[in-house]
Order: C-alpha cells, then sequence, then structure tokens
C-alpha cells in the first residue's frame, strides 16, 4: 500500500492519513508451530497511518497500543505490561517500537500481545511518501502501523484455561449463561420447561447472551460437563427443588462457587455476578503475574529466578546495546542448561531455555545513582524487563 501512499498523498490537507486492514497472513519463513500462539496461517488487523509530524505520529502509536492494552485488560482479563523495545528486538526499518507484554502462568513465559510502530520517515523516503506543508516546502511525511492477531484467543486460552476445558471472561463468552433442566422420571422436561423460559426471559431482557438447553438426548451431568468444557461463565441450573422454591442454583466456571438465588430480579443477578466474574478473573490473573515479577540489581540472581518462571526487571544500559543483550541471551542459556544438566538445547525446540528482553516498562521504578547495568557493569540509564518468551 505504501506505493498507493505516494500517489494518494499531495499536501498536508491529506494528512493524516488512517487506514485499518484485516487479513490472513502466511508465514513463509514458518518452521515449528507453537498451538495457539505460532501457527503458519494467521488472522491479524493491521493499522497504517501517515502524519505531519513525529509527535503527531506518536499520539497514534500510543493510541492504538492503549486500544491493545484493553482489549486484553478490559476484555480478556489478561494483565499485560506496556513499554518500549529495545534496538535489537523493534520491528526492522522502524523508528521505534512499542509493545504489551503477557505473561503465562503454566510455562512461566511471556508473551509478545501486540506491538504499535513509529515508523518514522524511513519507509517515507523509500517509497517517496512526501507532502507540502503550509509554507509550499516538500516534507517526508511520518508513518506509523500497528497490529493485533489471533493470538489474543491463545493467550487467553492458555492464562484461563484448566484442566476441565475454555474459563472464559463473561465480556468476550459468546454464551454468558446456560440453563440446564434437571429431569427424572418424576419431573420431565415439559414439566420444567415454563420455569426455564421464564427464567430465559429474564436473563435476555438484562441484555445477557444466554440459552436454555432443552435437549432430551443427554442427561444433566453430561450437559455440566459440556458447558463447563465450552468455558460459559454462568451455570444456571433447574431442578423439582428449585422450581418449588421458586429458585435457582447459579454456578461460577472460573471459581466454581455454587449459590441459591430467587428467581426475583435472576436477571440483575447474574448480570452483577458477571460484572464480579469478569473483574476478578483479571486480578487473579494480575496477582500471579505480580508474584512472579522480581526486581534484581546482580548478575548470579538472574538465571535462578529466570528458572523459577519469573519475569526479571534489572537495571540496563540502554536500549541501543545490543551486544551486551545478546550476552544475556547466551549466557543466560549456557547457565540454565548447565543447572538442568543439559549440553545442549533440541534444535527442533520452538522455545529456548535463553532469556530476552521483553520490553523496558513505560513505568520505570527509582533508578538510585551510580546503578551499574546488571551485564556491562556500565552506568544503568533504565529497568529492563526480561524473560523467556514465545
Amino acid at each position: 500500500m505504501y506505493p498507493a501512499f505516494s500517489d494518494w498523498i499531495k499536501s498536508h490537507r491529506d494528512l493524516p492519513l488512517k487506514l485499518n486492514q484485516w487479513s490472513n497472513v502466511v508465514r513463509w519463513e514458518f518452521k515449528d508451530p507453537t498451538p495457539f500462539l505460532r501457527t503458519r496461517e494467521f488472522l491479524w488487523q493491521e493499522g497504517h497511518t501517515v502524519h505531519v509530524s513525529h509527535d503527531d505520529a506518536d499520539v497514534m502509536v500510543m493510541q492504538a497500543l492503549d486500544l491493545y492494552r484493553q482489549v486484553y485488560e478490559d476484555l480478556l482479563a489478561i494483565p499485560v505490561i506496556p513499554g518500549y523495545k529495545t534496538e535489537k528486538e523493534k520491528f526492522a526499518g522502524g523508528h521505534q517500537t512499542t509493545t504489551v507484554e503477557a505473561y503465562i502462568p503454566m510455562s512461566g513465559r511471556a508473551i509478545q500481545g501486540a506491538t504499535s510502530h513509529n515508523l518514522g520517515q524511513n519507509f517515507g523516503k523509500m517509497f517517496d511518501i512526501t507532502y507540502q506543508d503550509a509554507e509550499g516546502k516538500s516534507q517526508i511525511a511520518w508513518q506509523t502501523s500497528w497490529g493485533l492477531t489471533t493470538r489474543t484467543l491463545g493467550v487467553m486460552i492458555m492464562v484461563h484455561g484448566d484442566d476441565t476445558g475454555l474459563v472464559l471472561p463473561p465480556r468476550i463468552a459468546p454464551l454468558q449463561a446456560v440453563i440446564v433442566p434437571i429431569v427424572s422420571k418424576k419431573i420431565t422436561m415439559a414439566d420444567v420447561t415454563p420455569y426455564c423460559e421464564s427464567v430465559l426471559k429474564s436473563l435476555l431482557d438484562a441484555g445477557i447472551r444466554a440459552k436454555f438447553d432443552d435437549r432430551d438426548t443427554y442427561n444433566p451431568g453430561w450437559k455440566y460437563n459440556h458447558w463447563e468444557q465450552k468455558g460459559v461463565p454462568v451455570r444456571i441450573e433447574v431442578g423439582p427443588r428449585d422450581i418449588d422454591n421458586k429458585q435457582v442454583r447459579l454456578v461460577v466456571r472460573a471459581t466454581g462457587e455454587k449459590v441459591d438465588n430467587s428467581v426475583d430480579d435472576i436477571g440483575k443477578v447474574v448480570k452483577d455476578k458477571l460484572d464480579f466474574v469478569q473483574t476478578d478473573m483479571l486480578e487473579k490473573a494480575r496477582a500471579v503475574r505480580d508474584s512472579h515479577l522480581v526486581q534484581i540489581t546482580e548478575w548470579k540472581d538472574f538465571v535462578p529466578e529466570i528458572e523459577k518462571h519469573n519475569l526479571v526487571l534489572t537495571p540496563w544500559c540502554g536500549g541501543e546495546h545490543q551486544d551486551w543483550e545478546e550476552w544475556v541471551k547466551e549466557k543466560s542459556r549456557e547457565e540454565s542448561l548447565a543447572a538442568r544438566g543439559e549440553e545442549d538445547e533440541d534444535e527442533r525446540a520452538a522455545t529456548s531455555v535463553a532469556a530476552k528482553t521483553l520490553c523496558i516498562p513505560f513505568k520505570q521504578p527509582d533508578l538510585p545513582e551510580g546503578t551499574k547495568c546488571i551485564a556491562s557493569g556500565l552506568p544503568a540509564t533504565c529497568w529492563v524487563l526480561w524473560g523467556r518468551s514465545y
């Protein structure tokens, strides 16, 4: 599309230009798949914008990155750490890359959730994307790009899922509540249907995505297992005793909580419960992530903390020191293998035991004067976050 930008953009009045696309991408260089996270083909959303200045482009970069943060935290209930990529890890040819980094507790690995790039003027020079400013002078445009892929679903599955199946945050669950009748020889599906349909109407009227599972080919236990595997946030059980007492039993997928509630205002009760579950899932995921986030200042502590499946925050001499970044990667790999009594990694391994920089977090702890870089011993200029990554 960049050659087209050169044709479309002539004046500062044509800017900013903002395009968004959804497309399927095939990785031709692809070798080793990681289920849910890295596949040969994936769907992604990609934005491209053109601006008159670095500052305007930077505003767009941060807006896009915060949108991605909201997708993860507000919808998927996954806490992320926003920050800048180092020179070694930034998008090739770009001016600066920002990222949101998530943490997978079961593997102790980080994963890049989404990126937003200030491309600078490099591509403007390459594709002759110029414009006339207000004074009639020719200027090279500033560009951004930012993207999000179906990897987000894989991250959500791995962060919240359990041995039973999916655990879906209510805001993104296609089905938020399912009503399962408990039928027997004493009470038939025809007997419970009017009551269940009344409950369903209350849920739908409250704006809840709900379903009444009236299939008579499966028993209640089978249905419980079926909807638990699918991660439906709330199961509503209706049996003879519930009908007599004008109540239902709510079972929360994320916590296993079981509670009996009156059918009066059941729509509001379930809606409030879904809101609580959404918040609770994020808070629990954040607590787990934070329990694996450590801050150290000496190399001797680095690999032992990485081996504990931790993310490690260390003082650093600056994102431009690619040589020392590579040193940490190789040294951590070497020491991790030695600690495990292994000589080398399987060349087919899709993930490595080596640590890498994840980001230079936006929120920086205090850096006392005189603090040294954990690798080079040079004066530290920032804190950088390390971890094993997908």
